[in-house]
């Protein structure tokens, strides 16, 4: 089914489907609507001998600069011509499609002045697949993304380049190809634009860069925090430790949301275990576990809390219209601030926290798997032949690289500022910096769980006693891809097929926690739809 734009604020989930999957979009009549009534404003402010910001004045320091009707169009030209000014690698398409159907959504509202070809000319590249090439670097978050949705707005004008996914020579197979924008257009029926008065401002000032990689960072989180549960629960397995600190009544001394549910995964999985009930009673002289085992749900459910206010941030975000000057509903347009990416900035910085210390978690239970004067039996670093083989022991500095990184990543974006514009964006938010950051830190606690599964689940193999039927099932699953323990062989093909079977969810379908991703997002879904409600209505009476 398509997405729908203009009738109710979009989802996260309808972000992930549009920029992940290519769902294809349709502007609702609703929508066309608005933009014309918007548009008509503008119209009349255009024809005005005062002047008006970004209508017949210049930008930024040269809003005072008065601007004749023969020159706007070029001035809107030179706009986004001018600020197309990324640098570095290009970003991920997923990225740019994410920001470019939150840009989308922003001119549904009618509070930009848009024309409508302008915003169905949005749709239609998105439709038709066509992501501009935006680099890595440029955006302050403030003022918006300007630099990124600046190429998205060149590549509309028919100038720039493009990636156009386009169907494989083999059926449900496709591909990449990059061209210019102007032929990319042409070849899918499109006509560029030729931007009106306004319509420049309107389509670079947007936080829609930076919101988009929430959007996805928390797709991916969803799946992620269940994942660290499950290999936690794997590593108290095999390691031998109890599963006595996650009983809910403890749980309810400290109630965190996260925390609780948490722990309620961790003892699900665990429930059963032979090798949990094999040293239970008065034969087990430990006292407690360590914190890396003990502690999962504290520091687990700490993650899942921050990943929950950040999404209620972005659902705010997501019902916002973001723009500078804005059409208000009584018809005046009113320059603001609400531009400044410091609410979305804030929240990527904070997950990017919540993530490094979650995946040292994971590096520290690996790690003890690995030592055997803290292992409880097994062989040093899991190794087939230890001497000869070096087991795991390679795996571990892998983990421990990447969680060095993560601490580095961690340090926030969002407390740095560097004035630019001749000081009239004197204070910027770093926010798309902070997201950068963050879909790199995704990307590294999916890797140290991976390891951590793949560390568990031969630890677990070396003991006496069967695995619970949770976990067991994982193993099996893990072992269609992996080999158990045998020689020395080329770890790295072992690490990459861990991790598919890892952040791709099929761990999770095999531990039956996929179901309680789903239903967290269906819950997400219906708290969102609510709030938006609720914050609709109370609009209304506002006016």
């Amino acid at each position: 089914m398509p997405v729908v734009i203009g009738d109710s604020p979009l989802t996260r989930h309808d972000v992930v489907q549009v920029a992940r999957f290519d769902a294809r979009v349709e502007l609702s009549a609703t929508a066309l609507a608005r933009i014309d009534d918007a548009r008509r404003v503008i119209d009349g402010l255009a024809a005005d001998p005062h002047p008006h910001y970004g209508i017949s004045t210049g930008f930024g320091a040269l809003a005072n600069t008065a601007i004749a009707p023969a020159d706007r169009t070029r001035l809107q030209q030179s706009l986004i011509r001018s600020h197309a000014a990324s640098s570095g690698e290009a970003v991920e398409r997923e990225v740019v499609r994410g920001l470019m159907l939150l840009r989308l959504q922003t001119l549904a509202t009618g509070r930009t002045g848009i024309r409508r070809a302008t915003a169905e000319l949005y749709a239609g590249m998105l439709n038709a697949g066509i992501s501009p090439i935006v680099g890595e670097y440029g955006s302050l978050g403030c003022s918006g993304d300007l630099a990124p949705l600046s190429h998205v707005a060149l590549a509309a004008m028919g100038e720039g380049i493009v990636q156009v996914d386009r169907a494989g020579a083999e059926p449900g197979t496709s591909e990449v190809v990059t061209m210019d924008a102007a032929t990319a257009l042409a070849e899918a029926g499109l006509t560029p634009v030729v931007l009106a008065e306004k319509e420049g401002l309107a389509l670079v000032n947007g936080t829609d860069g930076m919101l988009a990689m929430l959007c996805l960072a928390l797709a991916d989180l969803d799946k992620l925090l269940d994942t660290a549960d499950l290999t936690a629960a794997m590593s108290v397995e095999g390691l031998l430790g109890t599963d006595a600190p996650f009983a809910p009544e403890l749980m309810a001394l400290r109630p965190h949301p996260g925390q609780v549910a948490s722990a309620a995964n961790i003892a699900a999985l665990l429930a059963d275990s032979p090798i949990v009930a094999s040293h239970k009673g008065p034969q087990d002289t430990r006292v407690q576990d360590a914190y890396s085992l003990r502690c999962a749900p504290q520091v687990h459910g700490t993650a899942r809390d921050t990943a929950a206010h950040a999404a209620r941030v972005a659902e705010i975000e997501l019902s916002s219209a973001i723009d500078n000057p804005v059409v208000l509903a009584d018809g005046r347009v009113v320059s603001n601030g609400n531009f400044h990416g410091a609410p979305i900035a804030a929240v990527l910085d904070f997950l990017a926290i919540a993530i490094a210390d979650v995946a040292s978690m994971s590096e520290r239970r690996s790690d003890r798997f690995l030592d055997p004067a803290r292992s409880f039996g097994l062989p040093p670093f899991l190794a087939h032949d230890p001497g000869v083989d070096s087991g795991l022991m390679i795996a571990q500095y892998t983990q421990a690289g990447i969680v060095s990184e993560l601490k580095r990543l961690a340090a926030p974006a969002s407390v740095d500022s560097i004035p630019s514009s001749a000081m009239q964006e004197d204070h910027v938010s770093m926010g798309w910096g902070a997201a950068r950051k963050l879909r790199r830190a995704v990307d590294g606690l999916g890797r140290v769980l991976a390891i951590e599964l793949m560390t568990a689940a031969r630890g677990i193999e070396l003991r006496d006693a069967p695995p619970g039927p949770r976990t067991g099932r994982v193993i099996a699953g893990l072992r269609a891809l992996v080999p158990g323990i045998g020689p020395d062989r080329f770890l790295a093909r072992d690490i990459e097929a861990s991790l598919a079977f890892t952040v791709g969810g099929a761990a999770l379908i095999e531990a039956g926690l996929l179901d309680t991703v789903e239903a967290w997002a269906a819950r997400r879904d219906r708290t969102h739809t609510a709030e938006t409600t609720t914050s609709s209505a109370q609009t209304e009476g506002d006016r």
